[in-house]
């Protein structure tokens, strides 16, 4: 409207101007002023041969995303009779307020303005808006339409399959104006080369591994629009690669056992479980679950004949695995529940547990000083006398060589135990005459009707600098004129003097035993 309002304003100025003009000129030719009808006459001859049309718009860059709607302005001051047409190359679009063109979307607004509905890609280019004066006048506008980001593959999820070992390139195609950028992700997780994003309308994956399986995304994005993406779907075929749960499962007769191997195979493998070289198949006792990964043997009411050796094969296209599992009747191997720092300069309560369906028979504790150099030590033990249970007080007693102050050499005690049917059994050791802030290592076994269990990891603790005095119920027993040696006696219990002739001076070092 203030366009209309100032062409108006300023077609006023130029009439007044022109009939002024005209009446001058006739004033000073004739001497007196024109009739009505002569000036008339002579005012349209001046307007049309002095007055030019003049566009008060100027020619600019368009940018318009698709089917979206587009107004091109053309506006003129004085445009009189003469002519106004749009035209796009050599095709006329408008011409007068004629629309020339059959696209519906093409229409003449607000005076002479061209507006472009639902904008296609074949809509970009220059738009001309013409005067058809003697010399001829015109605008040009430049429409660039911007397109948002286009996958080629579509959205739909795309597989590659790729063999162990090998190298694949993954590429992501993307249209759109201005050119979009191409990032790759991975989902859920980070890619091969470590990076969570990587800018690239290609992805190397090198020596793959089934590691690198899984879902790639390219991401194609120019700002115009929600971005674009792609999905990729990653499979590296690889033979079974299997992973056991536990190598060494502990049972015993009429409990339940469950062997597991997980298993990792592309394409997906077939598992057979043996026991030693004998096939196994289902029967009431013994089952075999597959849950994913996950391939279960279970054996009910566990018999005799059950322990032994199985292992678990999977085969694929690609290849075969097979793993080992022993079933066994044998103790856990020992955990140790002591604390680490003891409460006496001089001695230490060492406590452990051991975990048998069956029942224990005996243990048999290692234990020494640590040595300096620990890794450049043999690994070697002094074996003890076994302890025996005397009669009067219900000790055990043994004299065991003191040659365990020897940091490189290992002592042994083996301890006979109080059957009990507990699944959990918990033995107790109080270790005396040691020295003053001084670290010590200590390895347990256990038996049962099985045998001996593996070897428990080393256990280390500590004696205390500083003087603490012991528990009265637990007095510590001295022995004077003794030879260094080792004696087994069970806590709480008086232990009555020994009978046996001890030489030297020096004390002797008291091992005692609680039964829990």
């Amino acid at each position: 409207m203030a366009t209309q309002q100032k062409m108006k304003m300023v077609s006023d100025v130029q009439w007044t101007l022109a009939l002024a003009i005209l009446f001058f000129k006739v004033f000073i030719i004739s001497g007196s002023p024109p009739s009505p009808a002569i000036a008339y006459s002579n005012l349209e001859y001046s307007i049309e041969t002095t007055i030019t049309p003049v566009f008060s718009t100027l020619g600019k860059q368009f940018r318009v995303v698709t089917n979206d709607t587009v107004v091109l302005p053309c506006e003129v001051v004085n445009p009189g009779n003469y002519v106004l047409a749009w035209k796009k190359g050599i095709a006329i679009l408008t011409a007068g307020g004629t629309k020339v063109t059959p696209d519906k979307r093409i229409r003449l607004v607000d005076g002479y303005n061209l507006e472009i509905r639902d904008i296609q890609t074949k809509d970009a280019g220059n738009y001309v808006c013409h005067i058809a004066t003697m010399e001829p006048r015109e605008i040009t506008h430049t429409v660039e339409i911007l397109v948002p980001p286009r996958m080629s593959y579509g959205k739909e999820l795309r597989e590659v399959d790729v063999k162990k070992g090998t190298s694949t390139t993954l590429d992501c195609k993307a249209d759109g104006n201005p050119v979009p950028k191409v990032t790759w992700t991975r989902v859920n997780n980070i890619l091969p080369s470590g990076e969570k994003s990587i800018e690239s309308p290609t992805l190397l994956i090198e020596q793959a591994n089934r590691h690198h399986a899984g879902i790639y995304k390219c991401t194609a994005n120019n700002g115009v629009g929600s971005p674009a993406s792609s999905e990729v779907n990653v499979k590296v075929l690889f033979p079974p690669e299997i992973e056991l749960e536990r190598a060494w499962v502990h049972s015993g007769e009429g409990y339940e056992a469950q062997l597991v191997c997980i298993v990792d195979a592309q394409p997906t493998a077939e598992v057979i479980w043996y026991k030693e070289t004998l096939k196994l198949d289902t029967t009431e006792r013994r089952i075999m679950e597959t849950r994913g990964r996950r391939h279960t043997l279970v054996i009910r009411k566990v018999l005799f004949t059950d322990f032994g050796n199985y292992s678990c094969v999977a085969e694929n296209s690609m290849g075969k695995t097979r793993q080992y599992l022993e079933l066994s009747g044998r103790p856990n191997p020992a955990i140790f529940k002591s604390h680490p720092t003891g409460r006496y300069k001089d001695n230490y309560n060492i406590t452990w547990a051991v975990n048998s369906y069956t029942p224990i028979e005996e243990f048999k504790l290692l234990f020494r000083k640590v040595p300096v150099h620990n890794d450049n030590v043999n690994y070697q033990y002094q074996h003890s006398k076994r302890p025996t249970r005397r009669q009067d007080n219900d000790t055990f007693g043994s004299q065991l060589s003191n040659q365990w102050a020897r940091s490189d050499i290992w002592n042994d005690v083996v301890v006979p135990n109080s059957p009990t049917e507990q699944f959990t059994q918990q033995m107790s050791y109080l270790i005396r005459g040691l020295e003053p802030g001084t670290q010590y290592e200590a390895k347990v076994m256990a038996k049962n009707r099985f045998g001996w269990n593996q070897m428990s990891e080393s256990f280390k603790f500590q004696t205390t600098s500083d003087y603490v005095q012991a528990d009265p119920d637990n007095e510590l027993s001295v022995f004077p004129d003794a030879e260094k040696t080792l004696g087994v006696t069970s806590l709480g219990v008086s232990s009555a003097p020994l009978s046996t002739t001890l030489l030297g001076c020096a004390l002797a070092v008291t091992l005692s035993l609680i039964l829990m």
